[in-house]
């Protein structure tokens, strides 16, 4: 099997020892993704809603460097450490991705990485190259 990684300074860089995303054939697993800032490695300043569309905004910039786009996705992948949110992240799902949506699991967590109160991961089937 032919394995390669992913990486794209448009999205923050891994904190740890994994890549951003590893394809494998047309299928790319895409590592969780939190309200980092690409380049300063710092969680975005603002409320629920602007840290959840940075997480949503850093898994495209990873799915366009695997040559894909957000609507490639095939499973989705949410992490909340209050799932009272889950209608805030429905809302902004809704603006992100367009039918037919990825499978979906969302989760309550008792925490995650920098005190975050979300994360995501993802995996993307590549289109068939014509």
């Amino acid at each position: 099997m032919n394995r390669a990684t992913i990486q794209t300074d448009r999205a923050p860089a891994a904190i740890g020892p994994y890549s951003q995303a590893v394809r494998a054939g047309n299928t790319v697993y895409l590592s969780g993704q939190i309200p980092l800032v690409p380049g300063t490695g710092e969680v975005l300043a603002g409320d629920f809603e602007a840290l959840t569309r940075q997480v949503f905004d850093n898994l495209a910039a990873v799915a366009a460097a695997a040559g894909g786009h957000l609507n490639d996705l095939v499973k989705l992948n949410i992490f909340l450490t209050d799932l009272g949110h889950f209608q805030t992240v429905n809302a902004i799902m809704a603006e992100y991705f367009s039918e037919p949506y990825p499978a979906r699991a969302a989760v309550q967590v008792a925490a995650l990485p920098k005190g975050v109160p979300v994360e995501m991961d993802a995996v993307l089937v590549l289109p068939a190259a014509d």
